[in-house]
């Protein structure tokens, strides 16, 4: 497994390893347990044979069900973070590879995500306190369906692997106690990774609306994930929304490089 964190896989967007960075005790997180990703529509079969070489194992899909198979009248349209209208994904998940769907989003709460796209929370992490508190057994889901995965890598996915991936990936660092600016700045690289999505999907890029959101708090993303993380007690948190001890510490086992 090559130690850098960089994915280049055929047909792979906003995709990186969520391996090699430190953690407040010194250790570092390990590379090719994990890993971030958006959209898999481009995916090809070179694409797949390289995530299997590099030790991926299981993709969870955290959209919901009406972007991965479209219905008449979408509910996305309303509600939920970052989505992109359901299109194939390319050639289908190799053999040796499990997917698991663990829709975040609780698109059914229509008033929570009015909230959310009324005070312009959307495609940043100005979203995740307010998601944080509102839906921990949401998030309580993914972390125990990740727990109970077959060794091997994981990979997890949402639309633009930026809002629902961003804040899984935030609740795996945390849990392995990493430096909240590693983890804030694991968040920032998918705005400049992103472009080449949506130049890929013919759509503009989202950039510019979400740093205007932001500059109206007088805030960053990167100070944003940072604000999030200020006094979250991840362990805690996760416990009272329904996690065991057993699957936090099989999680936080799989994240650390041990010496």
């Amino acid at each position: 497994m090559s130690t850098s964190r960089a994915v280049a896989w055929e047909g792979f967007f906003n995709t990186r390893d969520l391996g090699g960075l430190p953690t407040k005790s010194g250790a570092t997180t390990r590379h090719g347990a994990f890993f971030r990703a958006a959209d898999l529509r481009f995916v090809t079969e070179t694409g797949w044979a390289q995530a299997r070489e590099c030790g991926v194992r299981t993709v969870i899909d955290l959209r919901n069900a009406d972007e991965i198979r479209p219905t008449e009248t979408p509910l996305t349209a309303q509600a939920g973070s970052a989505q992109f209208t359901a299109a194939s994904e390319g050639p289908a998940i190799p053999t040796g590879v499990d997917r698991i769907e663990v829709p975040l989003d609780d698109i059914d709460d229509i008033g929570f995500w009015q909230h959310v796209n009324r005070e312009r929370l959307n495609g940043s992490p100005l979203y995740y306190p307010v998601f944080l508190q509102r839906k921990a057994e949401r998030c309580a889901a993914v972390v125990k369906a990740i727990a109970r995965t077959d060794p091997g890598g994981v990979l997890f996915h949402c639309g633009a692997g930026r809002d629902r991936t961003g804040l899984v990936a935030l609740l795996l660092l945390a849990l392995a106690d990493v430096e909240p600016q590693a983890i804030a700045a694991d968040y920032t690289m998918s705005a400049e990774a992103l472009k080449a999505l949506f130049a890929a999907m013919g759509t503009a890029d989202q950039g510019p609306s979400i740093q205007a959101a932001l500059a109206d708090r007088d805030t960053t993303a990167e100070e944003a994930v940072i604000a999030t993380l200020d006094g979250f007690d991840v362990e805690r948190y996760l416990l009272g929304a329904g996690v065991t001890g057993d699957e936090l510490g099989s999680v936080r086992d799989r994240m650390i490089e041990r010496a």
